[in-house]
């Protein structure tokens, strides 16, 4: 199936102080806007995403940049952490890579360290059990998201501006057409694997971002995000959550799952109680929870 590929050519050379970092053969970039604790293990590498948007913020040492070769991080205010993705596509070049965040991690399988470590970071899945999994598949995505009483679509328009994805779907009419009946199904669907977050091989890895990018940057000209406060301005990083699995169900690909954990505890009860009052009460959200 012919993917869509953008123009600029990828840099044959890694930046030199990420190609340092990384003595795994995977390379999971934790895409992070400030300094925080990061996890303890070869495979993760911290990622300073909007660099360019606040170069006088330093993160010390420890932290690529994502303004380095190409780049779009002037973008990280619409496109939050899809900066650090772009960078990974065009500048990182290990067997594998992936993408988490620094506060939403995958976490081990194991039951024992699930259940008897205290310490958060202690759970994040490691090197060994990622490799382990990647032998039969080459893609590794977040433990699938339940709606429960919401379609995908309906949970979007209740929270955001639906005429973004009603564009989207424009756009996939137009340009790559064999994606439009994925595109329904995880609409219609009540399940979707969320946050940006995902582990590949390094041709499916840019595989999906050499069809996702084109996608995104043409409905950013259909719909300016200027139009928006800065919250809501965010919504290309927000509906490329839900283009994973449009491609990843029309390409066939097989996959394994992962839980996610946070390193902070979640308020459901904010969470739930926002989320009741955009369904049933018309109050889009206005922050992050």
């Amino acid at each position: 199936m012919e993917t869509v590929a953008t123009t600029v050519q990828k840099d044959e050379d890694d930046s030199t102080s990420a190609g340092a970092r990384t003595q795994s053969d995977v390379c999971v970039a934790v895409a992070s806007h400030k300094a925080y604790r990061m996890p303890d293990d070869a495979m993760y590498m911290p990622l300073h995403v909007g660099k360019a948007v606040h170069p006088d913020v330093d993160l010390g040492e420890t932290f690529v940049t994502d303004n380095t070769g190409d780049n779009i991080s002037d973008l990280n205010n619409y496109y939050s952490e899809l900066t650090g993705l772009y960078w990974l596509w065009k500048n990182k070049h290990t067997p594998y890579k992936g993408l988490a965040h620094y506060r939403r991690h995958f976490e081990t399988r194991n039951v024992a360290t699930r259940l008897g470590k205290r310490d958060r970071f202690d759970k994040i899945v490691k090197h060994e059990e990622v490799r382990a999994a990647l032998r039969d598949c080459d893609i590794i995505v977040p433990r699938h998201r339940n709606y429960v009483i919401e379609t995908v679509y309906s949970h979007y328009a209740h929270t955001f501006d639906a005429h973004q994805l009603h564009e989207m779907r424009k756009i996939l009419q137009e340009q790559q057409p064999d994606f439009v009946p994925a595109f329904d199904k995880v609409m219609r669907g009540t399940t979707a694997h969320m946050f940006n977050m995902m582990i590949m091989s390094d041709e499916k890895f840019d595989e999906y971002c050499a069809w996702l990018f084109p996608l995104l940057f043409e409905l950013q000209k259909r719909i300016d995000p200027a139009q928006y406060d800065a919250f809501n301005a965010r919504y290309p990083g927000r509906v490329s959550e839900m283009m994973l699995d449009v491609w990843l169900f029309t390409n066939g690909y097989a996959y394994k799952e992962l839980p996610v954990i946070s390193p902070e505890p979640v308020n459901w009860v904010k969470k739930g109680s926002a989320f009741l009052a955009a369904k049933f009460g018309g109050s889009k959200y206005s922050k992050s929870f």
